[in-house]
């Protein structure tokens, strides 16, 4: 076990950046490093930003965003089309299709994806809060924007089936090859969904 170079507070701080995704051991003593050496611009405003948050961020009742006030931003802005419903798994999900700015729609975030074997089912998502507001009227279309592994598709599945009475259309994002990408550096499976789900030019 490498010894510690610093106090136990500079090692904490290391320790709880090495918890962030995307930051191991190494890069998390690099971006310590650099709050400590910029700390009257970084981390004075960055700790106050952090109780800012803590004390005022609050998940969106309607449709399960995290934002500082609820309804969430989203929610309350009227520029959206309140016909589209699009479901993602995570919140996550919703803030990468927003910065894409593919969709002006409504959200709804499940809180994860069905998986037997992690022993998540339908009771552990907000899937009865998607039916009710799938069912509302000005709802026409549900957009499953679930990812394309097995657990994704299976609740997607699931809620294709659960919506079969409901006066709206079901679609889901599609598959393929990815923008910039090139064919002879894509899986198979990645290749056949792009040949089954060709469209005309």
């Amino acid at each position: 076990m490498p010894k510690a170079v610093a106090g136990p507070e500079i090692e904490r701080l290391i320790q709880l950046l090495a918890r962030l995704p995307g930051l191991g051991p190494r890069s998390a003593r690099r971006a310590a490093l650099h709050l400590i050496k910029k700390r009257d611009q970084l981390m004075g405003p960055l700790t106050d930003a952090l109780e800012t948050a803590h004390a005022k961020i609050v998940v969106c009742a309607t449709c399960g965003n995290i934002d500082t006030h609820d309804p969430c931003t989203v929610c309350t802005d009227p520029g959206r089309d309140a016909s589209v419903l699009v479901v993602v798994a995570d919140v996550a999900d919703l803030w990468a299709l927003e910065r894409a700015g593919a969709v002006s729609a409504r959200y709804h975030v499940l809180g994860g994806t069905l998986s037997p074997l992690d022993g998540i089912g339908p009771q552990d998502l907000t899937i009865d809060a998607l039916m009710s507001r799938a069912h509302q009227p000005a709802v026409k279309e549900v957009i499953l924007a679930l990812n394309a592994t097995v657990d994704g598709q299976t609740t997607a599945h699931y809620i294709t089936d659960l919506l079969h009475d409901a006066n709206v259309k079901v679609t889901r994002l599609a598959h393929g090859v990815p923008v910039g990408g090139e064919l002879d550096y894509l899986d198979e499976g990645t290749l056949s969904a792009a040949i089954r789900q060709r469209t005309l030019i």
